[in-house]
């Protein structure tokens, strides 16, 4: 018997997760206290309970799990709820706005015995899993350097800038292929539209062994690109998830090669890479569902958030110091494998 999830905003993202949970199975409930959103959600789902409120969510003991796809700015308060009321946890990322309440999320799923997961969609993607499995054989040889452009035009918030909204994404894949956390990182950017709400920013990041990688976010850009490059010391690979399906991962037999002692370019075709099949969304909330039920720990639990989330508050204080060096302590776990 699949468990069944309970809904917690039936908004932008929220309509996708919904239709996801329905498709496997698994969606008990819609709630949201928007009476238009509620009844759309009736409307499309019309063999599921509707809740107008997020008390009578966490009265009902029929519901055993939550997924949480508000504003950030609720998250930790909601999903701290959710656990005290004995009931598992999805959260959208960022999984808080700050360190303190993170580990708060994470301390009381540990405490009470539920699942936290948090909703690191692309560690999700079957591109980026055959892309980690790459780097783990070593047919890229030793990482060397790792970009991320994640840009479009819009979607534009108040309560959280480009670095919150969009960064997330790449720093969950980031850490996740270096198998570590970054012990430096530096971030600058620019607020145009809104007072203090960066539009666009760029973080650096250093790791122990040498690694070096970089995430360009961006709401105010004249196109969208969603790209990751990851460069190698012996092969290069190019993540494009604008790219038509089957062509999304690609591997170049590039780099230098030495010559005379002096470094020569050494240019190969790509080779497109295949992998599996499936929406990431839909992988990830079978996963979910999966944990739940078997009391498995979820690839990203609240420690993958945790991590994600330090690296996000050092880059925010660093774009408030104006792109000074923050250092990072090494977390306390380590990052669980697909």
């Amino acid at each position: 018997m699949r468990s069944s999830v309970v809904l917690i905003g039936h908004g932008y993202w929220g309509k996708n997760i919904a239709r996801n949970l329905h498709e496997l199975g698994g969606l008990g409930g819609v709630c949201d206290a928007d009476p238009d959103s509620l009844r759309e959600a009736a409307s499309r789902y019309p063999d599921v309970r509707t809740y107008p409120s997020f008390t009578d969510v966490l009265a009902d003991e029929a519901v055993e799990a939550v997924a949480i796809s508000t504003q950030a700015r609720a998250h930790a308060e909601l999903t701290i709820q959710a656990l005290e009321a004995g009931k598992d946890v999805y959260v959208e990322k960022p999984l808080a706005l700050n360190y303190g309440d993170g580990r708060r999320m994470v301390d009381a799923s540990e405490r009470l015995g539920r699942i936290l997961m948090v909703g690191h969609l692309l560690e999700y993607h079957p591109a980026v899993r055959a892309l980690e499995a790459l780097i783990l054989s070593g047919e890229l040889g030793r990482l060397q350097y790792v970009y991320s452009n994640r840009l479009n035009l819009g979607r534009f918030r108040r309560e959280e800038n480009a670095l919150w909204s969009f960064a997330p994404h790449d720093v969950a894949v980031i850490l996740r292929l270096a198998g570590d956390s970054p012990i430096e990182v530096v971030a600058t950017g620019g607020a145009y539209l809104q007072p203090n709400v960066a539009d666009t920013t760029v973080t650096s990041m250093l790791f122990e062994d040498g690694l070096r990688a970089h995430i360009f976010v961006s709401w105010l850009h004249p196109y969208k690109e969603q790209r990751l490059v990851v460069v190698g010391s012996e092969k290069m690979a190019v993540f494009d998830d604008r790219a038509p399906a089957g062509a999304k991962l690609v591997v170049y037999d590039q780099g230098a090669t030495w010559v005379d002692n002096v470094p020569v370019p050494r240019n190969g075709e790509g080779v497109a890479v295949a992998y599996g099949d499936g929406e990431p969304l839909r992988l990830e909330m079978e996963h979910f569902i999966e944990c739940v039920r078997s009391r498995r720990q979820p690839v990203t639990d609240g420690w993958s958030g945790l991590r994600v989330l330090r690296v996000l508050q050092a880059a925010q204080r660093s774009l408030q110091m104006g792109g000074s060096r923050v250092s990072l302590d090494q977390p306390s776990r380590a990052i669980a494998l697909l």
